[in-house]
């Protein structure tokens, strides 16, 4: 088939989880034979064209505006309509704003939700406005709607009456990477810190998290990875909450083989989130073996079948002791930290988890919904 990607900033590239699903669909389709486009937003980057076997077609938009996302997938999907598409893959709800015109220009469209974007308070008036508006292009003109959780699936049933299907991230087989890494860099040690990976964002609930931190007693230093710059209000206002703790530490944004190793010596990772579609970052904690909390949220829970710790979403007491209760109880960490448990038990979890989210057969599936919509 020749398969469009619209929605994602760039590939190759770690910005966000949207980005990551592209790469991981969209490499896997062009190794298995498929003719794949990738629009990606150029904001004035070295150009590419062509990244594992993917065409990439570089869409001229702002750096820093409201309106990169709306240009960007105005401009993809003009471009897209005159070339001949099987299907045409959209990402995230305010890029689906476009799909009417994609219809217009006789394309079959599938659309990815990652996450009911809206809700998310980064967003002011007009864009969450807009964001919801694309929401609904998606529920009511893309051939089929694809989400992440249950949760968000009986949303689509309940507002829109829209069938959508669950199709879930994926988790990439992974080869763990030693501490020496982090020890050069940030002075950290195996099972010395706490982790949280993700974009610093309200929704993420770092605040909850630095909270609790500061309300404990231990050694073990809390890590907080994730790009701080450029600094928004939130990161400024997390920044200030962790002064004077010199066992807070910020990384900045991490990839590679950094990011392999603060994920495969962490004690703990921590999504303390308020808000998620699937979370790629929670996927791969558990593609490292790292144990878990997770705010008991159904987007956290509901992928992790049981697996790791879940505290009351927004509760810092809870959180706190969570935390409390896995540092006491360090000897149980083969055991994810539940006395009721067994490391073979655990280790079985992790297995069936890397199994259900295999990207080859999420790749499959994706295909699958794409045939079902091609003419």
């Amino acid at each position: 088939m020749k398969i469009a990607m619209i929605g994602h900033k760039r590939i190759p590239g770690r910005s966000g989880g949207v980005e990551v699903v592209v790469e991981e669909l969209a490499t896997r389709m062009a190794q298995k034979g498929h003719d794949v486009t990738a629009y990606n937003r150029n904001c004035g980057e070295e150009k590419i064209k062509d990244y594992k076997g993917v065409h990439i077609k570089e869409v001229r938009t702002f750096k820093h505006s409201a309106l990169n996302a709306m240009v960007y997938s105005l401009f993809a999907t003009l471009r897209c309509g005159v070339k001949k598409y099987d299907v045409v893959h959209y990402h995230a709800e305010g890029p689906c704003a476009m799909i009417p015109l994609a219809k217009l220009c006789g394309k079959r469209v599938v659309a990815t939700v990652h996450g009911l974007d809206w809700q998310r308070g980064k967003w002011g008036g007009f864009a969450s406005k807009y964001i919801m508006f694309g929401e609904k292009m998606a529920a009511k003109h893309a051939d089929k709607v694809i989400v992440l959780s249950k949760n968000v699936q009986n949303y689509f049933k309940e507002t829109y009456g829209c069938d959508a299907i669950m199709l879930p991230n994926g988790i990439n087989p992974v080869t763990p990477e030693p501490a020496d890494i982090i020890r050069e860099k940030f002075g950290l040690e195996k099972d010395g810190y706490i982790l949280f990976l993700a974009r610093i964002t309200t929704e993420k609930g770092l605040h909850y998290l630095i909270d609790a931190y500061n309300a404990l007693k231990t050694d073990k230093k809390l890590v907080i990875a994730g790009s701080i710059n450029p600094q928004t209000d939130y990161i400024r206002s997390v920044l200030e909450q962790a002064k004077g703790n010199d066992n807070i530490i910020f990384t900045d944004f991490v990839s590679g083989k950094t990011l392999a190793s603060l994920y495969s010596n962490c004690f703990v990772y921590v999504l303390p989130s308020d808000i998620e579609g699937m979370p790629m970052t929670l996927m791969e904690a558990v593609g490292y073996d790292a144990r878990v909390i997770v705010s008991d949220i159904a987007e956290n829970t509901d992928c992790l079948d049981g697996y790791g710790n879940a505290f009351k979403q927004g509760d810092v007491t809870a959180l706190k002791e969570t935390l409390a209760y896995c540092l006491a109880h360090e000897a149980l960490k083969a055991q994810d930290f539940k006395e009721n448990t067994t490391a073979a038990a655990v280790q079985a979890q992790r297995a069936a988890l890397k199994e259900k989210y295999d990207w080859n057969h999420i790749t499959d599936q994706t295909l699958a919904v794409y045939q079902s919509v091609k003419k």
